[in-house]
């Protein structure tokens, strides 16, 4: 499989045309030197683009890096200083970059919202969180209530801690709204459509009244941890279905 042939194999399923309104450049952003040619035997997976997943894809020996976070987002950028550190291994390697950023976040099963809501066994699944026109969430029902610091232990892998859970609402917890990623400022959505608790990546201080006072329950489970589920889950996809070697890079932020 060639790269041009694995990009389309990608949009398939991950529905790129579907987000135009995603300021990422979502597809191949670096191409290798024969994406009609070179045969593609193995694939890592990492959330972000930046020198230390490249050159961890390159001492793997791999022929593409997937990830969540590319290295464009619309503007034109200037190939210099840490930028420059960032590109210049996947031309000295000929690796290829393919990000995948808003379709990855709202794609039902592979991605990180979605993947999420399969952790919890969230049932009676509908489209939550409309950003840009785009709906990028996923709501449902549990099917056995939790109490906040269940949810978060569930909802989170194996090992990983929520950055912060804001107690404010019901003690039983049966509605939940998953947005992964920085989308502190939708919990409002949550609100307005009576959510018992709302699942996200990052919070901010600004937020932390309006919760209390909505008395809705709020996790923050990371930026970084509510995002490796997408990429991993397309990476099981790439094993099963297409046989190719994959490697996940985990490179936690702490964030």
């Amino acid at each position: 499989m060639t790269l041009n042939e694995l990009d389309k194999w990608f949009r398939s399923f991950l529905k790129i045309e579907d987000f135009a309104n995603d300021v990422s450049k979502n597809g191949i952003q670096i191409e290798n030197s024969a994406p009609d040619a070179k045969q593609i035997k193995k694939i890592a997976f990492a959330v972000d683009a930046c020198e230390e997943t490249v050159q961890k894809a390159a001492a793997a020996n791999a022929d593409v890096l997937f990830v969540h976070h590319g290295l464009f987002w619309g503007g034109c950028e200037t190939i210099t200083g840490s930028f420059y550190k960032r590109v210049a291994p996947f031309l000295k390697n000929d690796i290829a970059l393919y990000g995948c950023h808003i379709p990855l976040d709202a794609n039902n099963p592979y991605g990180n919202n979605y993947g999420l809501a399969a952790r919890i066994n969230l049932k009676d699944l509908q489209s939550f969180g409309s950003w840009r026109g785009m709906e990028i969430g996923v709501k449902g029902i549990l099917e056995k209530p939790l109490t906040v610091e269940q949810l978060a232990e569930k909802i989170l892998g194996s090992g990983e801690k929520p950055l912060f859970i804001l107690p404010f609402g019901k003690k039983e917890i049966k509605s939940v709204g998953i947005i992964s990623g920085d989308a502190a400022d939708d919990v409002g959505q949550a609100v307005e459509e009576g959510l018992d608790a709302f699942v996200t990546g990052e919070i901010s201080h600004e937020l932390y009244h309006y919760v209390k006072e909505s008395g809705i329950n709020m996790i923050s489970g990371g930026h970084y941890q509510t995002e490796t589920v997408g990429v991993n889950l397309v990476k099981q996809k790439v094993e099963k279905e297409l046989g190719l070697e994959t490697i996940f890079i985990d490179i936690p932020t702490g964030l």
